[in-house]
């Protein structure tokens, strides 16, 4: 079993759609978050387990200013993130009502969360962008979640942007969105990525080259001979 430095040693150098690719061979379908965008272009690829955050619809005598004191509350859940997380948030695609704002962005940042993940928004836009923590999401809006959501708990199985996350499952996150890996597949995207992605490179730098696509992408038996010779001669 990896580690979780392991993992993000070698899945740092991945793009979220070669794990896609990978994660379809094995069968899997819906592994990519709708809805996760990145706030902020150009930041660099992250991953890291999941912690996982479930909002409902907002209840009148639930989803009040007081509950953010609550035992039960966003604020709590954010003191158990641990270290190197990727916080991701089910806000059902609510995009009227932010999830967060900067100052729990900001607590998230100082306690090393590695992102914010949600298929919802946030508050607070520039005050979000400034505390540097990496967020994914729909946008901003300026109304609290009370406004249109009740949190209910953290380190559940949650859906976010139509995929089920369970707690640990590892996420990848670049300018393409959100991916999740289930915990179970770890290993064997661990040992697949890497030369998938050293393929496509070769594949790329033949049609840069000149080379057609049929027979190529994929590679037919000849290609593959090929890539193996040019891989011993180190091209």
């Amino acid at each position: 079993m990896a580690t979780d430095a392991e993992i993000r040693d070698v899945l740092s150098h991945v793009t979220t759609a070669t794990i896609t690719t990978i994660l379809l061979k094995k069968g899997l379908r819906n592994v990519w978050l709708r809805g996760t965008r990145p706030l902020r272009p150009g930041q660099p690829r992250l991953v890291g387990r999941a912690f996982t955050l479930r909002f409902v619809p907002a209840r009148e005598d639930l989803a009040t200013p007081e509950s953010w004191s609550s035992p039960r509350s966003t604020r709590a859940a954010i003191e158990a993130m641990p270290e190197g997380c990727i916080a991701v948030v089910d806000a059902m695609g609510v995009t009227d009502a932010g999830i967060f704002g900067d100052i729990l962005c900001a607590r998230m940042h100082k306690k090393g969360v590695t992102a914010l993940i949600t298929d919802g928004v946030v508050r607070d836009v520039a005050g979000v962008l400034g505390t540097n923590l990496p967020v994914w999401c729909q946008g901003a809006a300026a109304p609290p979640s009370v406004a249109g959501l009740t949190f209910v708990g953290w380190q559940e199985p949650i859906a976010c942007g139509g995929v089920a996350v369970y707690p640990d499952d590892v996420i990848v996150v670049d300018e393409d969105g959100a991916v999740l890996i289930p915990a179970a597949l770890i290993d064997h995207v661990l040992a697949t990525a890497p030369e998938q992605e050293r393929l496509e490179g070769w594949i790329m730098r033949q049609v840069e080259a000149g080379a057609a696509l049929p027979g190529l992408y994929p590679p037919n038996e000849e290609n593959k001979a090929r890539y193996a010779t040019d891989t011993e001669a180190g091209r």
